[in-house]
């Protein structure tokens, strides 16, 4: 089987195996006892023997060396933390503000939090706020780590995030051509850092980062904080460009040269250590 057809079927087995159960966790304590959010310590410990699985615990003993090396959970310098931590944070924030931009130019996919009905906001946000690591723990295992691996070491940096990038939209269930460019921009994020690190886990720690911020917006906002608006009035092509316009553009553009340099400075860093 070609590398790339290999990696893609693995890495998205290992979302599904990760993902499913957390969903059917969490659909039964909105459905049986939603009083009590039970299913946060459920769904830690799972994910718990998911990530000592999948890093090389437990049997077959014949596959033990390969899932850890497909993981690529490689402990790092506190230098490399350092680095990677900001270069990816300045990125989920170039991220953010890209997508105010856009939201001025073309009409984003609704993106709202969905409604619970008699389920306790007490609970509802418990368990958005444990999808936060678990979505990071899962997919950086799927994704940076058992699909993006062999694909970068075979074809390249930039095949690889192209392919995963695709393949997160398509894990999400929400996949649209208008939003590509968004899950491509999530997978150069996390894994150009995974690349110079040669670890999944800042990335890990970015991503729960990344995914607590969006989860508490949906949750204050009822919807994602780029849509402003629910139609197209408020598009530049009809209200012309504004303050609100030019301030999200401008933001960007530094936000987004603060993002290279750290890169570099990540990337420097690397090969110092090696």
């Amino acid at each position: 089987m070609p590398v790339l057809v290999e990696a893609v079927v693995i890495g998205m087995l290992v979302a599904m195996v990760g993902t499913i159960p957390r969903n059917l966790i969490f659909a039964a304590n909105l459905r049986y006892f939603p009083g009590f959010p039970w299913a946060v310590p459920v769904t830690a410990a799972y994910v718990w023997f998911f990530w000592r699985y999948v890093g090389g615990e437990g049997p077959p003993e014949s596959s033990a060396e390969q899932r850890r090396t497909s993981l690529r959970a490689r402990l790092i310098s506190a230098r490399l933390w350092a680095w990677a931590l900001l270069a990816g944070g300045l990125g989920i924030v170039a991220l953010v503000l890209a997508l105010r931009v856009a939201n001025r130019m073309v009409v984003l996919p609704p993106q709202r939090l969905p409604e619970f009905g008699h389920v306790p906001q007490s609970t509802v946000l418990s368990l958005l706020l444990m999808a936060a690591p678990v979505a990071g723990i899962i997919e950086e295992a799927a994704f940076r780590g058992y699909m993006q691996g062999p694909i970068e070491r075979r074809h390249g940096l930039i095949p690889a995030i192209l392919v995963t990038g695709t393949m997160f939209a398509v894990a999400h269930l929400d996949f649209t051509l208008i939003l590509w460019p968004y899950y491509v921009a999530v997978a150069a994020i996390y894994g150009t850092v995974t690349h110079l690190t040669k670890s999944i886990l800042p990335a890990v720690v970015l991503h729960t980062a990344g995914n607590l911020y969006s989860n508490l917006d949906l949750w204050i906002h009822g919807q994602a904080e780029w849509q402003t608006a629910s139609s197209s009035s408020i598009l530049i092509w009809k209200t012309g460009v504004d303050l609100a316009f030019w301030t999200a553009s401008g933001g960007l553009a530094i936000v987004a040269a603060a993002m290279a340099w750290a890169y570099f400075g990540l990337a420097r860093a690397a090969r110092s250590l090696t």
